[in-house]
């Protein structure tokens, strides 16, 4: 055991890269899609530390280009979440009690692992079988995990050293201890850096962890799996599951170890996770604890006074960017009657000039929707829109006939309830309601009280009185907000993500409070000379 307190390396965000036309890493990942599209990847699940196959093998497709296959991947059965729960609870005791700077060390390693030789291939494997630009690949899958990585063993020393005060004879401490059980996380397609996070940060903390990674973000969930094993994560710390949603609900909302689960996905989804464990709490040897963000209808609202270049730059990249595949999407906007002429102008020429089509064009700003299941429920709300009594005034064309993909969707609503103002759509679909100039509060009540969502949300203005009238009226509308800027692109150690209301238990991924759900802390009172004496002065004569 060493006998110092170390200092970690200082954390900062990772650069961003721009792949312009003519530099290395323009060359570097354009040779790198083509050797990852040159193979047909086997991808195993991965439980104490080995591969494990099955006879089931399903194949992976970009969602851009259907008839080529990436990868097979081996689907799991009941059988596999129990054997990976014996194999995370076996690892727990000696990974427990490994001194911290030795996770530490682990989990650094990834973050340079992933931001140096790996970084072409995480963001080729996400371009591909995620259908993202390399500028949106880069942001997260290299940049934003290995913020992840990095920040949280800063946050970690920052919580250890969280220590309560002490008296003359008595030293108080506290230790944070790792819940007892394993920790379920089950991730979402659409950030490979949160697929990377929620079994990285419990494990970080001394948990070991099931990690389920969405169906359609395995390609790249293999990749982070192998560079956790080449950084030196020890077997069955954390374990890779390619088992249905029931199979694993079922067996790991059953077992008694289940210590905790760090989820991002549907809402519906987290509600039954959260019932289920109600239902079973008798079971368990503790509370689990339950950390979730379920998604958003993420508003930007303008004032008369906003500039209205801002807003249309505002929209097109916070609603489309990705194909609204992002829980902070901007999905419905408020524009005051004054500006939306301009406003539209504005917009109908940006969208004159998105180009859609394989990430694998970098001259391309939006590509396909996930899978086939999104693309279905996306384009109904856009054919139901057609029969409806609002204006479709860009997009409305779809077709998945090489890929799954939308045109990007302006819809102009009459009524500010309207079903697209409401429902989370996920997709390139963004719903305007236009505003009598001079209705600025009851159109602040609209956007606080039209969707049970509060994850992230924009206002632009240029008055001040506007601005903070609008910020603490929505104080409970949005847990990530914006002023004069997109709702999207939180950077980890800058803006804490997660939201409230329907969007989640907002334990902001991204910062200490996320760690602590990880820990379970124990105060210590040591008691240097201990009283030999029951009586107290105040019993005397």
């Amino acid at each position: 055991m060493a006998n110092a307190f170390f200092q970690v390396p200082y954390a900062e965000n990772e650069p961003v890269r721009s792949y312009a036309p003519g530099t290395a890493d323009r060359t570097a990942i354009e040779e790198t899609l083509r050797q990852m599209k040159a193979e047909v990847k086997d991808i195993p699940m991965v439980i104490n530390g080995k591969p494990v196959t099955t006879d089931n093998q399903v194949a992976i497709h970009p969602p851009h280009e259907l008839q080529h296959t990436l990868a097979h991947y081996h689907k799991g059965d009941k059988a596999h979440v129990q054997q990976a729960i014996d194999a995370a609870m076996a690892a727990k005791a000696q990974w427990e009690a490994m001194p911290w700077y030795d996770r530490a060390s682990i989990f650094l390693k990834v973050a340079d692992l992933i931001s140096g030789p790996y970084r072409h291939k995480i963001n080729a494997a996400t371009m591909l079988g995620q259908s993202k630009t390399v500028h949106q690949a880069e942001i997260e899958a290299a940049c934003e995990l290995s913020d992840f990585m990095r920040f949280n063993v800063q946050y970690l020393t920052e919580l250890y050293s969280n220590q309560p005060d002490s008296q003359p004879g008595i030293w108080n401490r506290v230790e944070y201890r790792p819940l007892e059980g394993f920790v379920l996380a089950i991730t979402p397609f659409n950030f490979t850096a949160i697929a990377g996070n929620l079994p990285a940060a419990p494990a970080l903390m001394g948990n070991t962890v099931l990690w389920k990674p969405a169906t359609t973000q395995i390609y790249s969930a293999s990749i982070i799996m192998e560079i956790f094993q080449e950084a030196g994560l020890p077997e069955g710390v954390i374990n890779m599951l390619f088992t249905g949603g029931p199979n694993t609900s079922e067996v790991a909302l059953n077992s008694p170890d289940l210590g905790g689960i760090h989820f991002t996905g549907s809402t519906g989804t987290f509600q039954y996770l959260w019932k289920t464990v109600g239902e079973n709490i008798t079971k368990y040897k503790s509370y689990p604890r339950i950390v979730g963000e379920t998604g958003g209808k993420d508003f930007v609202v303008a004032h008369k006074t906003a500039n209205p270049a801002q807003v249309v730059t505002a929209l097109s990249r916070g609603a489309f960017e990705y194909q609204g595949q992002k829980c902070s999407a901007a999905s419905r906007a408020y524009i005051p009657s004054n500006l939306w002429p301009e406003v539209k102008e504005g917009l109908l020429t940006d969208l004159k000039n998105i180009k859609m089509g394989s990430p694998e064009d970098f001259s391309n700003f939006v590509c396909a929707v996930i899978d086939e299941k999104a693309f279905d429920k996306i384009t109904g709300y856009i054919a139901e829109a057609k029969n409806d009594d609002v204006e479709i005034i860009a997009g409305g064309n779809y077709s998945k006939d090489e890929g799954y993909f939308i045109e990007p969707t302006v819809i102009v609503a009459k009524d500010p309830k309207y079903v697209t103002m409401q429902e989370e759509l996920f997709g390139p679909v963004l719903t305007i309601y236009v505003y009598d100039e001079n209705k600025w509060e009851e159109t602040l009540d609209l956007v606080d009280n039209t969707s049970p969502y509060a994850l992230t949300g924009a206002e632009f203005a240029r008055d001040r009185y506007a601005t903070n009238e609008a910020f603490n009226r929505l104080r409970h509308a949005a847990g990530n907000y914006y002023i004069n800027d997109k709702p999207t692109g939180a950077v980890v150690n800058q803006q804490p993500f997660g939201g409230a209301r329907a969007s989640g238990t907002n334990d902001k991924a991204g910062s200490m409070w996320n760690l602590i759900r990880w820990a379970s802390p124990r105060a210590i009172k040591e008691n240097f000379v201990a009283p030999t004496d029951f009586r107290y002065p105040y019993m005397g004569e």
